[in-house]
């Protein structure tokens, strides 16, 4: 038996045309949509809607993110470990991928992939305070399999026993895992800490005063005070010979501070005008690189991550600082703003004074 291929004729083939092309075009459906479903556990629905956004848009960085969200709760973990490493190849900027990334290799106890995820994460943002968290539990996973094993190649060896306790009572039975990115925001940002307290407390608002002719008149009269008698004045020469003000010198403390605080101030705004230069200037010799990665590669990688285009602006507010001799702890709030990344979060930097100059020796992330 011989199949012909089915043969439309022309005017069918125009009528049918003319039918389509009076139907209204399907809406895009929106990642706000594809969120929704993920949250309703429909996960087959919003993994179809977001491949409709990606048909249209294929490079959207947000929806892609969202994407391997969804495979990886589909328990599609090759698939979602593949996107997100081409997603941080097409975005090597953005620190989420990275983090997602380790969160699936740690599932696999695939422990030292999720290590090296997560200090590429950190050396791209410094201050993305989940990725540090994940990274200590992933230390805390490979320190309990050490002391797994020295027990098992000794088990009498009780330092070992003591300090597998304390690892797994600090990972909370040791079943913790660390914590992806979240997907509720359409664009890739850091969660931004809570805001600072004294942000918080905001003063009572004002009621409106009663007019003054609603006011009730005081139960008592008023009475004027007498003025005390002026007594005459002393003739000029009783007068006492002015003695000149001497100007209070700032404390030690007090100038050593107040130039902590103007090298942060300095930095951050080297940093905001994208003067890679002077930047790097703020940075001591043995300056402490994330990671311990070599001072030159770290240069380069920030060097590239300012460089990009677009503005960048680094804003720094509620600075503390603690001086002790040559050395200066600055805590204060950064908030980072880029044309891909808005990020607040609470930084340390640790100055030491070289040559009469403040410069940073560590920057980390909270105290």
């Amino acid at each position: 038996m011989t199949f012909r291929p089915f043969r439309l004729s022309l005017n069918a083939l125009l009528a049918a045309l003319l039918v389509a092309s009076a139907l209204p075009a399907a809406a895009e459906p929106t990642l706000a949509e594809v969120q929704a479903s993920m949250k309703q556990g429909q996960l087959p629905a919003a993994l179809e809607k977001v491949d409709q956004i990606l048909a249209v848009k294929p490079k959207d960085a947000p929806a892609r993110f969202t994407k391997g969200i969804i495979l990886t709760e589909m328990n599609r973990q090759n698939d979602a470990i593949a996107l997100y490493q081409k997603l941080s190849e097409d975005y090597p900027e953005l620190p989420e991928p990275y983090n997602n990334l380790a969160v699936i290799y740690a599932s696999q106890r695939q422990y030292e992939k999720a290590k090296a995820a997560l200090e590429m994460a950190i050396r791209t943002h410094p201050a993305y305070a989940t990725a540090h968290e994940n990274l200590g539990d992933v230390y805390a996973k490979l320190a309990s399999q050490a002391y797994d094993k020295a027990l098992q190649l000794d088990s009498a060896n009780t330092q070992a026993q003591t300090k597998l306790a304390v690892i797994r009572d600090l990972m909370g039975s040791n079943s913790r895992v660390p914590r992806t990115a979240p997907p509720s925001k359409p664009v890739l940002v850091a969660a931004a800490p809570a805001a600072a307290p004294a942000a918080a407390a905001k003063a009572p608002a004002k009621t409106p005063e009663t007019p003054a002719a609603a006011k009730p008149a005081p139960a008592t009269p008023v009475v004027a005070k007498a003025e005390p008698e002026k007594l005459p004045a002393k003739p000029a020469a009783e007068k006492a010979a002015p003695v000149p003000e001497k100007k209070a010198e700032p404390k030690p403390d007090d100038k050593a501070q107040a130039e902590a605080r103007k090298l942060v101030e300095n930095w951050a705004a080297a940093w905001s005008r994208k003067d890679v230069k002077a930047y790097l200037n703020y940075y001591a010799r043995d300056f402490e690189t994330p990671g311990g990665v070599p001072r030159k590669t770290w240069e380069s990688d920030r060097q590239l991550r300012i460089a990009k285009p677009g503005p960048i602006r680094v804003e720094v507010d509620d600075l503390n600082v603690r001086v002790s001799g040559d050395e200066a702890k600055v805590r204060f709030r950064q908030s980072y703003t880029s044309a891909n990344l808005k990020s607040a979060t609470t930084k340390t930097l640790v100055l030491v004074k070289r040559d009469g100059r403040w410069l940073i020796q560590q920057e980390r992330v909270g105290g």
